[in-house]
């Protein structure tokens, strides 16, 4: 048997819909905003250790495999990762370099930096 439903139902169902998708999309903005964050400054921590210290290939290693078991279901603390997040912030260090893909990663959903990207590495 099927209930008989209001004549509105229809255009209710579309608005909760697109409401969902909106905050779903906000979502994945706000996301990927923190995880450019996220690498950028990372790159510049491991950056600046590698200039003024003695760090070398083999301590980022040991980073990489301490960050992989302090944080067992995150991807994209692979070594090459952080050598690539080292290389994001070498590449955009200066906050006018940063400022426009900033803005073009949250505006552009085709663009997308996630976990996933990370766990390629």
């Amino acid at each position: 048997m099927t209930e008989l439903l209001p004549k509105d139902y229809a255009a209710l169902l579309v608005e909760i819909k697109e409401r969902v998708r909106l905050g779903q999309y906000a979502a994945w903005r706000a996301v990927n905003k923190e995880l450019v964050a996220l690498y950028w400054d990372i790159g510049r921590l491991i950056m600046h250790r590698l200039t003024g210290d003695a760090w070398g290939k083999s301590v980022v290693e040991r980073l990489a495999e301490d960050l992989q078991r302090e944080f067992p279901g995150v991807g994209g603390f692979p070594a090459s990762n952080l050598w690539r997040m080292k290389l994001f912030y070498e590449t955009y260090a200066s906050p006018e370099k940063i400022a426009p893909l900033v803005r073009e990663i949250i505006g552009n959903p085709a663009i997308r930096i996630s976990c996933e990207y990370a766990r390629s590495g």
